[in-house]
């Protein structure tokens, strides 16, 4: 292969991994990246501002996950199917499942590093909103029921790079952002869907932080 050639080949590879990373949340126009990014900056307006509260209580098995997926707004392909297992399938290619949902194979594309991953071993479901940080910012007060569903929920949860999910902890966008800037946009419009969804608040840096993600849209 000559050099042109071999420039033109990576390229192409180049354009194919950020378009795939752009699409990965959602498929998505340049219009609708925009409508998408000004609806959640009235929504972000419209979130409560305040300091973190007390971790005191905390623990992550007050937070009942990796239920029964069905019964959390999911569609998996068998009744036996918890959450985790049911957010590798929608966020694999070609999964194969065996018995009792087990996830045994399929290709997992993280967003956050644009890495491609097959053994499911490597992936992470992340809770997009961490559960730490749900609790500092209004969860402390749910019940169990609240937590569960929140824990369970389609729209917190997303299937990532175990490393990348650890580097991330329980940050929020203030201290921790996606190593891939072509997802800025979308992981700021989630998280902000999240925070509005479950009444959660904000504080001044998170604020900052993913007012300055969803500038990111106006480029897409």
């Amino acid at each position: 292969m000559s050099k042109s050639n071999a420039r033109t080949l990576l390229l192409l590879l180049l354009i194919v991994v950020l378009a795939t990373s752009c699409a990965y949340f959602s498929d998505r126009s340049n219009s609708g990246t925009q409508n998408n990014a000004a609806s959640a900056g009235t929504s972000l307006d419209g979130l409560e501002v305040s300091e973190p509260g007390s971790m005191s209580g905390y623990s992550r098995e007050k937070f009942p996950h990796w239920s029964k997926a069905s019964e959390f707004g999911w569609d998996p392909p068998e009744s036996s199917c918890n959450a985790r297992e049911a957010a590798l399938i929608r966020d694999g290619e070609a999964v194969e499942v065996g018995r009792e949902c087990k996830v045994e194979s399929g290709t997992w594309f993280d967003p956050y590093t644009t890495r491609t991953y097959t053994e499911p071993s490597d992936i992470d479901t992340d809770h997009v909103v961490p559960l730490a940080n749900a609790w500092r910012s209004g969860a402390s007060s749910w019940d169990n029921e609240e937590r569960e569903r929140y824990a369970n929920d389609p729209e917190v949860l997303l299937s990532v790079e175990d490393n990348a999910n650890q580097s991330k902890g329980d940050k929020g966008p203030e201290a921790w952002k996606p190593p891939n800037e072509a997802v800025w946009c979308d992981y700021a419009v989630r998280w902000i869907g999240i925070k509005d969804k479950y009444d959660l608040s904000v504080n001044e840096q998170e604020k900052a932080a993913l007012v300055e993600m969803l500038d990111a849209c106006e480029s897409e």
